[in-house]
Parts: structure tokens; C-alpha cells; sequence
């Protein structure tokens, strides 16, 4: 006779940990060639989002003053384009000024370079002969290996500049439709309760937002910094490379550093002693330790509280993924999905991993002693004992009553 078959109980039903890893690598994997392989295009549609969020307070204030959604959205996306526009004409006009001053920086650099060969001659014993055959041996080097890497560059370049063009036809699609993709969020996770998922999505924007807007007030501050600097030493050109630093800045943590060789190659073949080039690096250094410890906390704010360890981390993977727009999206992807594992309980211990151990220490001491705090308010107020209330004895009524 043929039993039916029972169910197994839960505790063999469940997934062993090591097919559970398995997925996850495979999963992991997966997404990274994804992103790799689609980065032509996911790389516009991620700058999209990020611009379309810092161009929503605009489009909301526009949107109060009774101008239509789509004329709003066109207003701010044109004031983006011509403040770009703008910004692009003045770096061309420095650049030119800066390019008249090169037959005098050929110049300088030629004697530069006649000293350093005599000095070689002089306390090493090599030949200038020698010294000229080595020096052209690895220019030739550079040379090639930089005209591979140009070319490269070029390709991948127009490519960008293909797609990039998209840029504000997605950023119009982003801005109009985005109660559409609120609900089509609500549709997708209907597990989660809509209050759950809007107070997330509100917790994203916001750190994005910040982020932006924070970050642009930073350059501003960084290049003024960085300016006076540069016009107190007499390097030429000061403003101009302040500004180019302060833009930088986008690579977090080692953008302020690339901006200060150029001024200090520049003070070494224009001025008269290489100290200038210590003070430059002196100067910015200075400039970036105010922007790493006062400036951006105060400005930016605990929002986008990632560790400079993470922040490390994920400005390495995104350049080996994404190139220099992965160095410049790296910062606000990592705080994003710091919000989401935050969110997510089996994840919430890499999002604790993410954050500033300042501040995610301070968080869990206070959830410990909101916890104690709770406990020791329950046990002032034990629970007390339904009790019937007595029955009154019948009292006979009053004589004349």
C-alpha cells in the first residue's frame, strides 16, 4: 500500500549555508559583469538620476509658483546646461591665457633641464651622452605606452560623449515621471508597507541631496581656499588652478592631491627657487586637511556617513569598474546602499560596517539605553492582578426615606 508522503519538517527544508554562499557569489558576480558590460549605458542613466535629484527642489518650487510640470523641468534643466556652459567658456579662456606663456615655460624648463644635466655630469660621473640616450630610451617608453592609452581614451570618449548626450532627455523622463516610479516602487516590494518604503525613498533622496548640494558648496570654498594660497606665493594662474582643485574634489580623498602637481611643476619652471612647489604642496595639503576634518562634516553632515576606509574601498572598485566616472560616483552609490542595508535586517550588519564608527557606536549606545531605559519603567510598573470589586453590603434605607 502506497503512503502518502509527508512534508519534511522546516528544520530539513532549509537551504544549507554553503549553497546560501554559492548564490550570493554567484549573484554578486553576476551583477558586476552586468555593470560592466552595460556601463556605456548605465553610467549616463546613474549621473541622470543623481542630476535629476538635485534639480527636483527647482522643479518643486517652479511647480508651486503655478509654472507646468514640463516647462519646469525644462527651466531647471536649461539653468544646469548654461551654468555649465559657462563654466566650460571660462576654463577654455584660462587655458588659452595659459597656453601664450609656453614658448617662456619651454624656456625656463630647457635651462632647468641644462642644470640638472650638468649637476648629473658633475656628482655622478655620467656623461650628459649618457645621461641624454637613458632619458630618451624611457621618453620613447612613455611615449608609446601614452599613445595607447590616448588612443584608448578617444574611443572610450566618444563613446561617452555619445551617450552622455541622453543625459537631459533622461533627466526630463526622471523629473516627469517620477510619481510613476514611486508607485511602480510601492508595486514592485508590495511585501513592505508603502509608509516603510516612502520614509526609505525619502532617506535616499535626502542623502543624495545633501550630498550634492553639500559637495558643490564645498568646491566653491575649497577653490577660494586654494586661490589665495596660490595668489600669496605668486604662482601664475592662481585662481585658475585653485578652481581646477576644488573641482577635484569629486574624486574624494585624492582629487586635491592631483590638482596640487600641476601648480607645483608649474612654480618649479616659472619661479626662482623649488620651495614654491613645497609651499603649493604645503598650501593644498593644508587646504585639503580643513575639507577632510571641518569643512565637509559641517557642511555635508553625518547624512552620508561612510568610514574613509569604505570610502577607499569603493573608489578603487568603481575606477576599476567605471573608470573616472566610477571614481566620481563611488561616494554617493556607497552611501545609497549603506541606506539600504540599514533598511534591510539580514544586510543591517554591513550597512553598521559602512558607517562612521563614531556614529554608529553613538547610535547603538543610545538604542541600549532607550532599551534599559524601557526595561526599568516596566519593572517600576508591574502588572497588577485584576480585582473584583467588593459588593457593597445592602444597607436598609433611612426611617422617612
Amino acid at each position: 500500500m502506497n503512503l502518502p508522503l509527508r512534508p519534511l519538517p522546516n528544520k530539513d527544508r532549509e537551504t544549507p549555508v554553503y549553497l546560501k554562499l554559492a548564490a550570493s557569489l554567484v549573484a554578486l558576480i553576476a551583477t558586476v559583469y552586468i555593470l560592466y558590460t552595460l556601463r556605456e549605458t548605465l553610467i549616463p542613466l546613474a549621473f541622470s538620476i543623481l542630476l535629476a535629484i538635485l534639480l527636483h527642489p527647482v522643479c518643486a518650487w517652479l511647480e508651486l509658483r503655478k509654472v507646468p510640470r514640463i516647462g519646469a523641468i525644462l527651466l531647471s534643466i536649461l539653468v544646469l546646461f548654461t551654468a555649465i556652459v559657462v563654466l566650460v567658456y571660462v576654463v577654455s579662456v584660462q587655458i588659452g591665457s595659459f597656453a601664450e606663456e609656453l614658448p617662456r615655460i619651454t624656456e625656463k624648463a630647457e635651462a632647468i633641464l641644462d642644470q640638472t644635466l650638468t649637476m648629473g655630469e658633475r656628482y655622478l660621473n655620467i656623461s650628459r651622452t649618457q645621461q641624454v640616450s637613458e632619458a630618451q630610451k624611457y621618453l620613447i617608453n612613455a611615449l608609446s605606452e601614452g599613445r595607447a592609452f590616448l588612443l584608448n581614451t578617444l574611443v572610450t570618449t566618444t563613446g561617452a560623449i555619445s551617450t552622455f548626450v541622453l543625459i537631459p532627455l533622461y533627466i526630463f523622463f526622471f523629473l516627469l515621471y517620477r510619481d510613476f516610479f514611486r508607485m511602480f516602487v510601492h508595486k514592485a516590494i508590495h511585501s513592505v508597507p508603502n509608509e516603510d518604503l516612502n520614509i526609505l525613498l525619502k532617506k535616499i533622496y535626502e542623502v543624495i541631496q545633501s550630498y550634492l548640494s553639500g559637495l558643490f558648496l564645498v568646491i566653491l570654498i575649497v577653490g577660494v581656499l586654494n586661490s589665495i594660497g596660490l595668489l600669496i606665493l605668486g604662482i601664475p594662474h592662481a585662481i585658475f588652478f585653485g578652481f581646477l582643485a576644488g573641482f577635484l574634489i569629486l574624486i574624494p580623498y585624492i582629487g586635491i592631491l592631483i590638482g596640487s602637481v600641476l601648480p607645483a611643476l608649474l612654480s618649479i619652471v616659472t619661479m626662482d627657487s623649488p620651495w614654491y612647489a613645497v609651499g603649493v604642496i604645503g598650501v593644498m595639503s593644508f587646504v585639503q586637511f580643513l575639507e577632510g576634518n571641518f569643512i565637509t562634516p559641517n557642511i555635508v553632515g553625518s547624512k552620508v556617513s561612510v568610514n574613509p576606509l569604505a570610502a577607499i574601498v569603493a573608489l578603487f572598485l568603481g575606477g576599476q569598474l567605471w573608470g573616472l566616472s566610477g571614481l566620481i560616483l563611488a561616494l554617493p552609490v556607497t552611501a545609497i546602499l549603506k541606506v539600504l542595508f540599514d533598511a534591510i535586517p539580514s544586510l543591517e550588519p554591513y550597512g553598521f560596517l559602512l558607517g562612521e564608527p563614531v556614529h554608529e557606536v553613538a547610535e547603538e549606545k543610545a538604542e541600549m539605553v532607550r532599551e534599559q531605559t524601557v526595561t526599568k519603567d516596566f519593572q517600576k510598573k508591574p502588572y497588577r492582578r485584576y480585582r473584583k470589586p467588593k459588593k457593597r453590603p445592602d444597607v436598609p434605607p433611612a426611617p422617612g426615606v
